[in-house]
């Protein structure tokens, strides 16, 4: 296991103000960064200084403020598209990873679908990657098929490629579960799809956050992904396409930016790929969203992400040594563990450990389809991001060592 030198760890914590504070009279360990990740002060003090000093809208004015907001926001733009290996035209600004599947499934395949038609999804998904597929075949006749779960609570591979067919006409998966942490064989998958020319769509929430991405070399056709979990605000996130398949992207929200011209009887589109952003956009999110990028590069991401990888398997082997634990997380999972405890709800567990301070998840995590394949109506998940430090386990683990013998009174 390679974790974080102390010096390095206590520098990076620094960065981040909120982790300074306490709740219920204890020092905070925040352990919920897959639900939403904390802020550096470079985050916020990039959006504080952007809206006292550059703030105006964005492309139409010719005056110096709009002219540097401009500025601004596409240089987050591209920022944002390095950070995944993309080209500056192939990132389109979302309201988050939900309204970017939101946007492929309404855009690219509603205009095209037709009854009968697959789409290949998981019951590891979270909601996000599943409603929007659900509108297709409640409205267009879609049908949807799901790779189970197997015994590693990752995607049963074999079983996901007995379900690709010629009627197959998109493949959305996470790139890795928000509750499991398990990882999507993304070759696999893509070695499936190429030859009969599937599209696939990564929901990259989880992923852009524990690996490095290369959207071309990973040979996907959409990439979905949000600045909330990657230490960026709330309110923005990113689709990457491919050129052609966001070109032929049928706008489905109308009004300014999007278009080119507009007469009566007639309208022309903005070309690739503003034609899909429409309004004005979320421009103090967007410095937000390239300032989080800009922290992130300080860093050499290798040795982040084997911090939050030795993170997990370290808390994995915690779990294990626990008998009244039931863990349902992957083996190779990086920056997430789920978990229950005999004869306590998640939720029970979860109260007691935020009175300790430690601010968990309880619930169905959006996976309502996973939980059914758990047996379960909930767990309780830890998750971790870069600031996340092995104090932070171990709080985690004295906290939950006490609530065995604080609730094991009542049993």
């Amino acid at each position: 296991m390679t974790f974080l030198a102390q010096d390095i760890m206590d520098n990076l914590r620094s960065d981040f103000p909120i982790l300074s504070r306490s709740v219920h009279n204890k020092p905070l360990v925040y352990l919920d960064s897959a639900a939403s990740s904390q802020k550096p002060h470079m985050v916020i003090d990039a959006m504080s200084d952007f809206m006292k000093t550059s703030y105006a809208n964005v492309h139409r004015g010719v005056h110096a403020l709009a002219t540097e907001s401009t500025d601004a926001y596409e240089q987050a733009r591209e920022l944002v598209a390095g950070f995944v290996g993309a080209d500056i035209n192939e990132i389109v600004f979302t309201g988050g990873a939900t309204d970017a599947i939101n946007m492929v499934a309404y855009s690219f395949l509603a205009p095209q679908i037709k009854p009968g038609d697959e789409i290949i999804v998981s019951q590891i998904e979270h909601h996000a990657n599943l409603i929007p597929w659900h509108f297709l075949r409640e409205r267009h006749g879609a049908v949807l098929r799901f790779v189970p779960l197997n015994e590693e609570f990752g995607l049963d591979m074999e079983a996901f490629e007995a379900l690709v067919n010629d009627r197959t006409v998109m493949i959305a998966l996470t790139h890795r579960s928000n509750v499991t942490g398990a990882r999507t064989d993304v070759e696999r998958v893509v070695a499936m799809a190429k030859p009969r020319s599937i599209p696939v769509l990564l929901d990259g929430c989880q992923g852009a956050v524990h690996e490095r991405i290369d959207v071309k070399k990973m040979g996907v056709d959409f990439y979905a992904f949000t600045a909330h979990k990657l230490y960026g605000p709330t309110g923005i996130g990113a689709l990457w396409g491919k050129p052609d398949f966001l070109a032929a992207m049928q706008p489905f929200r109308g009004g300014g930016e999007m278009i080119d011209l507009v007469s009566e009887d007639h309208i022309t589109y903005a070309t690739s790929p503003r034609h899909l952003e429409a309004g004005t956009p979320a421009i103090t999110e967007a410095v937000g969203f390239g300032a989080a990028i800009s922290y992130m590069q300080q860093f050499d991401l290798a040795k982040l992400h084997a911090h939050e990888a030795a993170l997990t398997q370290w808390s994995i082997q915690l779990m294990e040594e626990r008998p009244w634990l039931q863990h349902y997380t992957n083996k190779d999972s990086s920056g997430v563990i789920s978990f229950g405890m005999d004869g306590v709800h998640p939720h029970d567990l979860a109260t007691f450990l935020d009175h300790r301070g430690v601010a968990v998840r309880a619930g169905h995590h959006c996976a309502q389809p996973l939980m059914t394949c758990l047996g379960e109506s909930a767990t309780t998940r830890a998750s971790f991001g870069i600031y996340t430090s092995q104090q932070d386990v171990a709080s985690l683990f004295e906290a939950l060592d006490a609530a065995q013998s604080f609730f094991s009174r009542f049993r």
